[in-house]
């Protein structure tokens, strides 16, 4: 039975974030009442932990994450595509790893898609990028 949502979010050295990352996407999809959902890590060849933390987190959830690692950096790209072809959703969302995207701006996108849009795209009006 395929699940009605999957998140794709590929991973390049972010040990931090991954896990609160995770909790923030079980806070919304609790919030919005929604059980359907996987989540998907793809380790884009990470040189720190963030694979440990992948594998760490798939094996206490395991029915709600799949790990994928590449075994070396190939990029975002590359990271996507191999998270779209292991993704069981009839909706897909692309995240960062690093928090620059909020979990809780989820439902907003779920209700446009409701409105009949095909494809629903958001940017950030205020960016945290570090300043260097």
């Amino acid at each position: 039975m395929p699940k009605h949502l999957s998140f794709v979010i590929p991973v390049h050295n972010e040990e931090a974030t991954i896990k609160l990352l995770f909790e923030k996407i079980q806070l919304v999809m609790f919030q919005t009442g929604i059980d359907s959902y996987e989540v998907i890590f793809i380790d884009d060849g990470s040189r720190d932990y963030s694979w440990q933390e992948i594998a760490d987190l798939a094996s206490q959830h395991p029915k709600l994450i799949k790990a994928i690692k590449m075994r070396r950096n190939f990029g975002k790209s590359a990271a996507l595509s191999a998270g779209f072809r292991n993704a069981a959703g009839i909706i897909i969302f692309t995240l960062d790893a690093d928090l620059q995207d909020d979990p809780a701006e989820i439902p907003k996108f779920l209700h446009h898609l409701e409105s009949g849009f095909d494809l629903v795209s958001g940017w950030r009006k205020q960016r945290n990028d570090p300043a260097f």
